[in-house]
């Protein structure tokens, strides 16, 4: 029992659970006296606890390391948008019963983890998460696309020893990241949605920055505890930066507030991210690799003896 609650996977878990059900609950709260339904209210909190819940059996599953196909979950189901009914023309969400779900907050946390895991380890790693770029500019979402864009560029930047590719891979995102801004995006903001701290702040501004510093201590918890986990940092890394970027591109435009504002999708996609990263945590440490293709190290070994 001892050695389990000692794990650094386990003091993840909880202290990020902790803070992100802080934020639930203070968002509650605000929509609750904003006389927001108390059934809106209660899907994110059934969030939180399926999403937890999901995020312990990731982070037993994936001890002995993350899938590099899971980065391919989001180009497929961001695509997977542009099957669904548009609404006025915005393709960014999937169905799941009368439930809709923002398929890149779904997402995108789980794949940034993976990309980050994996991303020293070829070019073919890089391929799934560069690709969804171009499908959140379609949809189109500036703020996915933007946070998505900051873990590309951050990670591409630590490839010294290919500076030309990085290169490319920073001015794609960074292209990406503006057109999508560009694009003419018709949605209204809905108050307890993209509006929440709006709404904390009219209650009381000790609420509101109350409500902020929860967001973002939230979002920092992943570098905190990964910091000293060669193996983790980077996804640790990637993942705060991904969802700091969801708590920043609201200030800028209609885009939801995730853990506060209504909707379960920034709760569970955040919970399946930290659900992996627990599980990287744990995992044995990975011996650094240059960025080289799979091929050609087989070449360099040789054949077995």
């Amino acid at each position: 029992m001892t050695s389990w609650l000692v794990r650094p996977s386990t003091r993840l878990l909880l202290l990020f659970g902790g803070l992100m059900l802080a934020t639930v609950l203070v968002g509650a709260w605000v929509a609750l006296a904003s006389q927001v339904p108390a059934a809106l209210v209660a899907r994110n909190l059934a969030a939180w606890l399926i999403g937890g819940l999901c995020a312990v059996g990731l982070a037993a599953v994936t001890r002995r390391g993350v899938p590099g196909w899971i980065a391919w979950l989001a180009p497929l189901l961001l695509g997977a948008c542009f099957l669904m009914p548009d609404l006025q023309g915005v393709h960014r969400w999937v169905g799941l019963g009368p439930i809709r779900l923002n398929a890149a907050m779904l997402v995108l946390p789980a794949a940034v983890v993976a990309f980050a895991a994996a991303s020293r380890t070829g070019w073919q790693s890089w391929i799934p998460i560069v690709a969804a770029l171009p499908l959140l500019v379609w949809q189109p979402d500036a703020s996915q696309a933007t946070a998505l864009a900051v873990v590309v560029v951050v990670a591409a930047v630590r490839l010294r020893d290919r500076w030309f590719i990085a290169l490319a891979v920073v001015a794609a995102a960074i292209v990406a990241a503006a057109d999508a801004w560009l694009q003419p995006d018709p949605l209204a903001p809905v108050p307890e949605v993209e509006g929440i701290v709006g709404l904390a702040h009219a209650m009381s501004p000790w609420v509101g920055a109350a409500l902020m510093a929860l967001l973002i201590a939230t979002a920092a918890v992943p570098t905190i505890l990964t910091v000293r986990s060669p193996g983790a940092r980077l996804a640790g890394l990637s993942l705060s930066l991904l969802l700091l970027a969801w708590i920043a591109t609201p200030v800028f435009g209609a885009f939801p507030v995730p853990f506060a504002g209504i909707g379960p999708s920034p709760i569970l996609g955040a919970w399946l991210g930290i659900g992996l990263l627990a599980g990287l945590i744990d995992s044995p440490p990975l011996e650094p690799e240059p960025f080289k293709t799979v091929t050609r190290r087989h070449k360099e070994k040789g054949p077995a003896a």
